[in-house]
């Protein structure tokens, strides 16, 4: 489990689009607060998941070689099946001309609700269905357990949180630092994702063949 979510929330973390969006909002005015808030609601999102997954279960997975687990090793499976196919679909609209969502042009005028809405609009789903299908096949029978679902949502903001706290304590550096990193963004971004879609594809859908035939 811990290795899963781990990587599953790093690559949640470095999803380039939602990372361009909060970078445009840290840049607009009192953009650390509206910062704040697409933090908090990113978070939340996941802690919800999570949550609510942890509700259901009991921290009880399903019992080997039975249908609840085939079938969560099967969805599990189609996930990275999901993620390879996006991939695919990334590399073959590599080059195309791309135009910013007309949402964006009003970045300028959002609010703290808003900004904490455009976080949960911008959540990569599928990666969240992926920690979310390795949550229900693991037994929660520690503090150490719970510890690493705590991390796993921590590591899923972590990318946000650090951007927000640099941007707070030193704005100066951060205008000119985030302005960089957006533009590197916007430059491989499509290189970015490929690249944490199919680790991640190739990943779940490998061990979950494997534990499916073993």
């Amino acid at each position: 489990m811990v290795l899963d979510l781990m990587l599953t929330g790093l690559g949640i973390a470095l999803e380039p689009f939602p990372l361009i969006a909060f970078i445009l909002i840290l840049s607009t005015k009192k953009g650390t607060w509206k910062g704040l808030a697409f933090v908090l609601g990113w978070l939340a999102c996941l802690v919800a998941v999570i949550a609510a997954v942890v509700l259901t279960t009991g921290g009880k997975p399903p019992k080997p070689q039975t249908a609840p687990s085939t079938a969560a090793l099967a969805i599990k499976l189609t996930i990275g099946i999901v993620l390879i196919l996006l991939a695919v679909r990334q590399r073959r609209r590599m080059g195309r001309p791309r135009k910013p969502p007309s949402w964006m042009a009003g970045l300028d005028r959002i609010s703290l609700w808003a900004a904490a809405g455009l976080a949960a609009f911008l959540q990569p789903w599928t990666l969240v269905a992926a920690g979310a299908a390795t949550v229900v096949q693991a037994k929660l029978s520690t503090g150490g357990d719970y510890v690493t679902l705590v991390l796993f949502c921590l590591l899923g903001t972590s990318s946000f949180l650090y951007l927000e706290l640099y941007a707070a304590f030193a704005p100066a550096a951060a205008t000119v630092r985030l302005e960089r990193m957006r533009a590197w963004l916007d430059t491989h971004q499509d290189q970015v994702v490929i690249l944490v879609l199919l680790l991640l594809g190739f990943w779940l859908a490998g061990k979950s063949i494997y534990l499916l035939v073993s």
